[in-house]
């Protein structure tokens, strides 16, 4: 109790002589919560991007969710990736389309759905997968959504900041790409999201996304730190370097993972939940923090130690953590 008292002391020490801290949006952006630094930002991310147009959100499930379950209607059809995230499940039961699954990266199974499609059809990934940690075959599912005249959405939550500006920037497919996702909790360590789009999409979900209409708007200084978020990233380039250098430095130790060589997510799977929980303590009693993923999050017989690497990593810590993973095998 005395530690709660001495942390609310502090606390309040913290915040007297600030009332900025109680400014807010006040409403929704089409009631009172928009301004001049949200429009600014999303127009310079926008152009960064290169894309006509960016609505930002306070969180990439509430983005998510506004394109996918306004964006689709009734009689669309939309095909995920089977490892898609749970935001884009919940959107789709909300716009009511017909939801269809295809094998995780498998392209020949993607094509084989899309053959027997009529009407509108929309194909959803994510660029890198946040349990696997493995890349998306991007120009060969953009050259199927051409073909067979599929409109093409992205998730690049888990590839923005640290592949640069994600794969659909890198790969230079904005024009192949209806819509791309990006968010900024995870590299940018902030808050937020923001489709990127057309005009004309963008419009018709300022006007028709109940998740954007019927949501406060978040205040001024998430819109900031997002604009200030993306200075860093340019003015840093040489952390994404480092970053693939540690990443190799994981890899060279010889651990076995289904990962991408280049992903900074690196699973290493443990097929048993009670092992898992032994070798997540034993880690942390070395002063290494990893996550585990148990069944049933996972197919049960992939429950996995789930590592994430920075950029800030020393070759010595990484060589520590790989040696007690590799005892415990």
């Amino acid at each position: 109790m005395a530690r709660n008292n001495e942390f609310q002391h502090l606390l309040l020490k913290t915040v007297q002589g600030n009332p900025e801290l109680l400014t807010g949006s006040t409403g929704s952006r089409l009631i009172s919560g928009n301004s001049f630094i949200v429009t600014e930002t999303e127009n310079f991310i926008a152009k960064e991007h290169q894309y006509e147009s960016a609505l930002l959100f306070p969180s990439g499930y509430n983005a998510n969710l506004a394109l996918f379950s306004t964006l689709l209607q009734r009689h669309d059809t939309i095909i995920i990736d089977e490892k898609i995230h749970r935001s884009i499940h919940d959107a789709c039961k909300m716009s009511n389309c017909r939801k269809l699954k295809f094998k995780h990266n498998n392209c020949d199974h993607l094509e084989s759905i899309l053959k027997r499609q009529k009407g509108k059809v929309y194909i959803a990934i994510e660029s890198l997968y946040s349990m696997d940690g493995d890349i998306a075959p991007l120009p060969e599912i953009a050259q199927l959504a051409e073909k067979y005249n599929a409109e093409l959405i992205v998730d690049e939550a888990h590839a923005f900041g640290v592949f640069g500006y994600g794969f659909v920037e890198q790969l230079q497919l904005q024009k192949k790409v209806l819509a791309t996702v990006v968010t900024y909790g995870k590299a940018l360590g902030t808050l937020g999201a923001a489709i990127l789009t057309n005009n004309l999409i963008k419009h018709y979900l300022v006007n028709f996304a109940s998740p954007f209409i019927y949501t406060t708007s978040s205040h001024d200084f998430l819109w900031m730190s997002i604009f200030k978020g993306y200075h860093f990233l340019n003015e840093n380039r040489k952390l994404l370097t480092k970053l693939q250098e540690t990443i190799k430095i994981f890899r060279d130790q010889n651990i076995k993972s289904p990962s991408h060589e280049n992903s900074p997510i690196q699973a290493v799977i443990i097929p048993d939940n009670d092992q898992l929980k032994v070798l997540r303590n034993t880690l942390s009693d070395q002063g290494f923090l990893t996550y585990v993923i148990f069944s049933p999050t996972v197919k049960k017989g992939t429950e996995r130690l789930r590592i994430c690497l920075h950029s800030f990593n020393k070759t010595e810590e990484i060589i520590g953590l790989t040696k007690i993973i590799k005892d415990f095998i």
